[in-house]
């Protein structure tokens, strides 16, 4: 049976690390470089027993209750076991000693160091020692003689590559001496294990294996001398016998990091070891024929499935495998015989067959590419003449088939994300963007501590754990708790809203009779749990139970975000070390609907998921163990982006950034940093850091690369704001404008970038991502800069994209009319319950209906602007809708008239909508300008609380307010005579002009152009301003008269046109036309010069000068 490779866990920090059991083999010790002995039960134990022994540990050796270190003080140091109290110095070196070992019966110690010496030390008396000089490079390693009569260390053996120092060795070449009789050394030695016999120091036997690939590091004995184990650089470990010369164990590391320890258990078939990145690894049934002492049920259930596939090449050898199989194969400390090894030659054959190549299904192995090379002879040792034959022997791996292709993966178990292993006594329970919940597991106390970030949505809460809660969560609106089943009580779901309006705010659900809770979510208004039957449950926030429906497959995580339910669960089976996940999207409000239907969440190789959530716009978010960040683009079909690495921030190997929570604007990672962890300890209070995202584009560090990515990931992270506006919820509309003024601003430059490097057919693709404005410009910039191809081909652009704009404009329109319609042949066709509300209701209606007739009988045979044939004079008035407060109306209802044609009231509303062609957008502008500066506040749950129905009545009213006061306008008799305050706004308006207001018109053109950067009308004024000051006295008294001989002639003009309005005439008609011309005349300078303003800008903008 394989060997069991077990899931590594962090030692040490990164660096040289060493490992060694104790006597009886009931703990484990591994010292490493931040200058820690470790004493571990197990390595599932999570509170091992650190003493720390100086600032850098390099090797340690146990025997006898006596533990002996190499620390980096130059010294080599004894402490008792286990207590860990120093009993004192053994000896020291000028230099740091690089190994040392016991002796056979514990009484001596030998240590080398890289001065090129060597000791032997008592134990009991450190006064006698011996020292060994003459060695002319760093001593590597050392091993004592079982009988003490030899010492051997690797540099003194010819056959070995010297080197300045231990950094620069490729292998430390750790040899062993058969730990009982000593008969036989083994020296690793490239790819190879050269085993040299004791009395006649000859090159008795050469161990390799085509799974080596690079040079072997360590290597290590069993207690019983019959197998011998070894690890490479590159992560391999191969376990042979060495009397049949057969490899009986491969295992390939899980990164593929440098074995640098080797132990082999003292009384049971493990092996422990570490790396070089401070980890440590168990092996177990190692060389186990019969399985009894198996321990890992995913290896048993692996290799039952494995064993399948060769049903069809062991017909033949049913009997000879069968009894194999059963035979009851004990531990032997004493050799098997030649004859036994004769006898079982097919039962051996089949070992190191198939079955010895796929030791664990489990690890990483890309031996079928290594096995390929080696077999063109690459692993040969070319130097040695005396080593061909035995490399050349066919090994008997050959000899039989055997499985090499994907190997399934261990499925990733179910987690809370922004939680720590719940194998802490102390760990997060969950760390989102509301607060944190901590649980502490004492001997003397359990409990959980809830703390909010911001203490006005809840106070601090102390909770006692007595029903060994292991998941939570934490939303605005209450706490969600759920613990395992039990074999007297059921798994169990309690809730705490605390956000409830009555006195009851707990409840509490229990599970059916085997099923438990592995993941758990709160949204708004809502609650969900997944169960180990593939059930998701969604509850009410107060406890009613809702829809319940079956997971595609067993769920990792879940989260929650308003009405959005996001589901990540096992499609199938993963091979090589990577998941097979699956996400689900859906959306649990009013409109329940599904967004990603199962579909494949993209991972990195080899890695699981490690956080999954939302940002805190609403936006899906994950993160994998290679800390690569992910976020979901609607735009493009759901797909996955990736928007930054967090290892890129990392300074070590073994640090990691625990994610905490995503934020779109700002753009911003909130992460906590782990140094040498992948998750922060409760205490201290770790600290959260923020990282910026970065897009993985090519050329990042050009020009070119860093606008692309600006440009993309700004579009990426503005994504949100159409969502949010496509399902009703507010916004501000200055991030909108303002984002999209950043895009356009990049594409300018990109555009003038590709200008400059001749590139026009990329400038037009540029222009395609530009908005109508921008491609003005970008025409501008084209036809000034003298390239009228490109100039042309942009004309023909700005016309495709009008005609676009005019087409997507008339749809919207035809859509909002075909609503509209709807909505008033369901609602105002039905009869109306009449009470004394209505009859008031209906009374100020007809109040207004005589006023606004009154209105119309005033302003009829007058042009009405909003009319869908604008040379008629005769329209229907649009009458002014009242407010919601005072009651249902009609705002289609007209006023009968004899001298205005009525409408019917079974006439449809399009007769009304056709008399307007077009809303003005400009009334929105100030509001937009003005909301700017101010900070974005987003509702993201508060659907907006105006229906359809009053959005229509609120386009009509500002429809009539703007006709009412254009036809004020168009008629000065009865403005005058209704209302006087209006001919006192236009006396306001027709104010004079001073001086400076002229002399800023005149000089507008140059103070953009030298500060093309202005984009406001305040920053032109002061501008304007300053250098008004500066100009000398007599100047501005020239302006001044200016100002005011132009104000004369205006002021006569007014005093006339008053003259004349006050004469009653009957014939209107001259009035009207003279009306009618002085407005033309208006609209058409005011139309001039915005566009002579909007030139000068965009031509400042374009030959902006850096």
């Amino acid at each position: 049976m394989p060997a069991t490779q077990m899931t590594m866990r962090y030692g040490h920090p990164e660096g040289h690390t060493d490992v060694c059991f104790d006597d009886s083999g009931s703990c484990i010790v591994t010292c490493g470089s931040d200058g820690d002995v470790r004493i571990w039960k197990d390595l599932d134990d999570d509170d091992p027993k650190s003493i720390n022994v100086g600032e850098r540990a390099y090797s340690c050796a146990l025997k006898k209750g006596k533990l002996v270190t190499s620390v980096s003080n130059n010294t080599v140091q004894i402490h008792t076991f286990p207590n860990g109290t120093p009993d004192g110095i053994l000896t020291r070196f000028t230099t740091n000693a690089n190994h040392v070992v016991f002796n056979k019966d514990g009484s001596k110690i030998a240590a080398g160091s890289g001065d090129f010496m060597v000791k032997v030390v008592d134990v009991m008396d450190s006064s006698q020692q011996k020292t060994f000089r003459g060695h002319d490079a760093p001593v590597l390693s050392v091993s004592l003689d079982p009988n003490d009569i030899f010492l051997t260390c690797t540099i003194s053996w010819p056959l070995l590559q010297k080197c300045n120092d231990v950094i620069n060795a490729k292998s430390i070449c750790r040899l062993a001496w058969q730990p009982k009789t000593g008969k036989l050394l083994a020296i690793p030695v490239g790819n190879t294990i050269k085993l040299y016999k004791r009395e006649t120091w000859k090159n008795e036997v050469d161990l390799s294996d085509n799974f080596i690939t690079l040079p072997l590091n360590v290597v290590t004995w069993s207690p019983c001398e019959k197998y011998l184990a070894a690890g490479s650089i590159n992560g391999c470990i191969v376990v042979w016998n060495v009397e049949t010369k057969d490899c009986m164990e491969r295992v390939k590391h899980e990164k593929g990091y440098t074995i640098c320890g080797l132990a082999w258990h003292p009384t049971s078939r493990q092996i422990a070891y570490t790396d070089a990145e401070g980890n440590l690894g168990l092996l177990e049934n190692v060389c186990d024929k019969d399985g009894i002492k198996s321990s890992s049920k995913v290896s048993g259930m692996g290799n039952k499935d494995y064993n399948d596939l060769f049903d069809g090449d062991d017909d033949n050898d049913n009997a000879d495998n069968s009894n194999f199989l059963n035979e009851n194969l004990e531990f032997q400390l004493t050799p098997k015989g030649k004859t036994n090894y004769e006898d079982d030659e097919d039962d051996l054959m089949l070992a190191a067959g198939y079955s010895k190549h796929r030791n664990h299904i489990l690890e990483d192995d890309d031996s079928s590419v290594e096995v390929a090379s080696i077999e063109k002879g690459s692993y040969h040792e070319k130097d040695e003449e005396k080593d061909e034959q035995t490399h050349a022997m066919p090994l008997m791996t050959s000899q039989r088939p055997f499985y090499d292709g994907p190997r399934p993966s261990l499925p990733q178990k179910p987690f809370q994300s922004g939680s720590t292993p719940q194998h802490l006594s102390h760990r997060f329970m969950v760390w989102n963007s509301v607060g944190i919940i901590r649980c502490y597991n004492d001997d003397q106390d359990s409990a959980i501590d809830v703390e909010f970030h911001d203490t006005s949505i809840h106070h601090a809460t102390h909770l006692s754990n007595t029903l060994n809660y292991t998941i939570a969560d934490l939303s605005h609106e209450a706490i969600l708790l759920a613990c395992e089943s039990t074999t007297e009580l059921a798994s169990k779901l309690h809730c705490l809203h605390f956000s409830s309006w009555d006195s009851s705010k707990e409840w509490t659900v229990d599970m059916p009779p085997n099923e438990d809770i592995e993941a758990i979510c709160l949204g708004q208004g809502w609650a969900a749990s997944a169960t180990s039957a593939l059930l998701l449950r969604i509850f009410s926030i107060g406890g009613v139970q809702k829809e319940v429906f079956s997971l595609p497959g067993p769920v990792v995580s879940m989260a929650g975000h308003g009405e959005q339910l996001l589901i990540v669960f096992h499609r199938g089976t993963g091979f090589d070390g990577d998941q097979c996940l699956g996400i689900q999207l859906l959306e649990l409000g009013k409109r329940k609907r599904q967004v990603l239907h199962g579909d494949p969440l993209p991972l990195t190789k080899k890695s699981y998921l490690a956080w999954v959530g939302f940002s805190a716009e609403g936006t899906p978010c994950y993160v994998d163990s290679e800390g690569i960040v992910r976020i979901l683009n609607r735009r493009l079909g759901n797909t996955w982006t990736p928007i930054c690495n967090t290892k890129e921030h990392c300074k070590g190997k073994s640090d990691h950034y625990w994610v905490v929570g995503i934020h779109e604007n700002p753009q911003q990672l909130r992460c906590i940093p782990c140094k040498g962890s992948r998750f922060p300890p409760t205490l201290p209070r770790p600290a959260v850091a923020i990282l910026s995202f970065q897009l993985p584009y090519c050329q990042i560090a050009t020009e070119k690369g860093q606008m692309e990515e600006q440009f993309w990931r700004s579009f990426i992270f503005h994504n949100h704001l159409d969502y949010l506006s496509e399902n009703g919820y507010e916004y501000e509309e200055s991030t909108k404008n303002q984002a999209i003024k950043e895009q356009q601003e990049l594409l300018m430059k990109m555009f003038a970038l590709s200008c400059k490097l001749d590139r026009e057919f990329r400038c037009v693709e540029l222009a395609e991502l530009m908005t109508q404005n921008a491609v003005n410009l970008a025409i501008k910039y084209a036809s000034r800069s003298r390239r009228l191809i490109l100039a042309q081909r942009l004309s023909e652009l700005a016309v495709e994209k009008a005609t676009e704009l005019a087409a997507t404009l008339k749809e919207e329109e035809e859509d909002f009319r075909n609503k509209l319609n709807t909505s008033s042949t369901t609602e105002w066709s039905q009869p109306m319950v009449v009470n004394h509300k209505v009859e008031e209701n209906n009374a100020k209606d007809s109040e207004e209906d005589d006023e606004i007739e009154e209105k119309t009988d005033l302003h009829k045979n007058k042009q009405n602007p909003f009319c869908k044939n604008g040379n008629s004079a005769d329209g229907p008035a649009i009458k002014s809708v009242t407010s919601s407060s005072q009651g249902r109306v009609n705002p289609f209802k007209v006023s009968a008239s004899s001298k205005e044609p009525a409408i019917s009231v079974n006439s449809t509303s399009s007769n009304i909508l056709d008399n307007m062609k077009k809303l003005s957008k400009k009334s929105t502008v100030p509001n937009r300008t003005a909301n700017k500066e101010k900070s974005l506040v987003l509702k993201p749950l508060i659907p907006k609380p105006k229906s359809k129905q009053v959005l229509a009545t609120n386009f009509f009213q500002t429809c009539t307010s703007q006709t009412e006061k254009i036809e004020e306008k168009e008629n000065p008799e009865n403005s005058l005579s209704e209302s006087p305050a209006l001919s006192a706004q236009n006396i306001e308006n027709e104010r004079p002009k001073t001086g400076f207001q002229m002399w800023l018109e005149e000089n507008r053109s140059l103070i953009l152009a030298d500060h093309p950067s202005f984009s406001e009308e305040s920053d032109i004024i002061k501008e304007g301003i300053n250098r008004f000051r500066i100009l000398s006295d007599e100047e501005r008294k020239e302006w001044a008269k200016k100002a005011k001989g132009g104000t004369t002639n205006e002021v006569e003009i007014n005093e006339t046109e008053t003259k004349k309005r006050k004469q009653p005439s009957n014939d209107h008609t001259k009035e009207k036309e003279e009306e009618k011309t002085k407005e033309n005349v208006n609209l058409s300078k005011k139309r001039k010069s915005l566009a002579v303003s909007t030139n000068q800008k965009l031509s400042a903008f374009a030959f902006k000068k850096d």
